[in-house]
């Protein structure tokens, strides 16, 4: 009998998503006999069984269109909100899955999607993911579904930056996603021509900051582009959060794991105060105006790269083969010029995060760009 596949995102919206789901229903009907059935929002439509047939005419023209047909949601299986109450949805999702006589569960999504996906393979489900997420920071995969089309925004987006800070002789502060791994900020930094550009993978000093930007006024150059990742820190803070991560890892009971939740919760507010304070802080040690733009949603809409449509295509055509072959419990991964199958458990629980001996650090400090350190 033909098999049935269950598609669905989840997590942030991605560039690149409904060219992946595109690329499943394509080749699942065209080339394998199949059906597909997308699953809305996530893992809440598994639960609510909410539905939409994925054939031709609903797969047709989505290749260039941002976002994703099916919608998304961060819900989580295992705790779900449902009224006023959290609960644990997995077997609802189970009998979802069963009652639809799905062979496979296809999973979009990033670090969180992929953690959810492998709950459910150890619940007996056939599950296949595709790495989505414009952080880049998926563990086993050279690159993710979205992450060039953001690229490409943070370096336009520090390119437009330029000219106002040139004309007013400004420091402009250009805050960039990435949760906590850099590869957003360094790669669009480097592009851009970022004069200095601050990362989680090292924290930074401010005064070395205000060293780097006053060495350039001193060279005639009134102005600077800073490009701040959203998980960049001090190394006060870095400190300290990796003493509350620590923490929280050896904690056993339910009251040590409430207290340094909170303590990890009060730190991350902090968090999101740095960058407003860090360019008051700029101000004051440089005599300089500072500005703060802060890129957020704006690197995850849109039109999808021409890279993301490829990657997207690639990976879900690879994954409808290894659904014909029956080789689950994999997330289908971009190895050099390849995509291979790698098991989940090698997936799950990491952070793919820039190491220090990374080229794209070399190239920034070879063509003069602080780091902050």
């Amino acid at each position: 009998m033909a098999k049935s596949i269950g598609i669905l995102t989840a997590g942030g919206d991605s560039p690149g998503l409904n060219a992946a789901i595109r690329a499943v229903g394509k080749t699942a009907t065209d080339s394998f006999g199949m059906q597909v059935i997308g699953f809305r929002d996530g893992f809440r439509g598994l639960v609510e069984n909410r539905t939409v047939r994925l054939d031709e005419t609903a797969l047709s023209g989505i290749l260039t269109v941002g976002g994703t047909l099916l919608g998304t949601s961060r819900d989580k299986p295992h705790r779900m909100p449902m009224g006023d109450k959290v609960l644990d949805m997995t077997d609802a999702i189970v009998d979802t899955y069963q009652k639809h006589h799905l062979d496979v569960l296809v999973c979009l999504g990033g670090g969180g999607t992929h953690k959810n996906a492998f709950r459910l393979l150890q619940k007996g489900l056939n599950i296949i993911t595709l790495p989505k997420t414009i952080d880049n920071d998926l563990a086993m995969t050279d690159s993710t579904i979205g992450f060039d089309t953001a690229l490409g925004i943070a370096t336009e987006a520090i390119d437009r930056l330029h000219s106002t800070a040139h004309s007013h002789h400004r420091i402009v502060v250009v805050g960039v996603m990435g949760h906590n791994a850099g590869w957003l900020a360094l790669g669009a930094g480097i592009a851009g021509g970022a004069n200095v550009i601050l990362i989680p993978e090292i924290p930074y000093d401010i005064k070395k900051v205000a060293d780097a930007i006053r060495q350039r006024l001193r060279s005639g150059k009134s102005f600077s582009i800073v490009a701040v990742a959203e998980g960049a820190l001090p190394k006060e803070e870095a400190r300290a959060t990796q003493a509350a991560v620590e923490a929280k890892e050896k904690a056993k009971t339910k009251e040590e794991k409430k207290k340094v939740k909170a303590q990890l919760d009060k730190l991350k507010t902090q968090q999101t105060d740095n960058t407003l304070n860090f360019s008051k802080q700029l101000e004051n040690l440089t005599g300089l105006e500072s500005r703060v733009t802060i890129l957020g949603h704006l690197q995850r809409g849109g039109t999808p790269s021409a890279i993301d449509r490829l990657l997207a295509t690639q990976l879900g055509t690879t994954c409808t083969a290894l659904i014909d072959e029956e080789n689950y419990g994999v997330m289908t991964a971009l190895r050099g010029k390849h995509v291979e199958p790698v098991r989940l458990e090698e997936v799950v629980g990491k952070r793919k995060t820039v190491p220090l001996d990374h080229p794209w650090i070399e190239t920034a400090l070879k063509v003069g760009i602080s780091l902050g350190n």
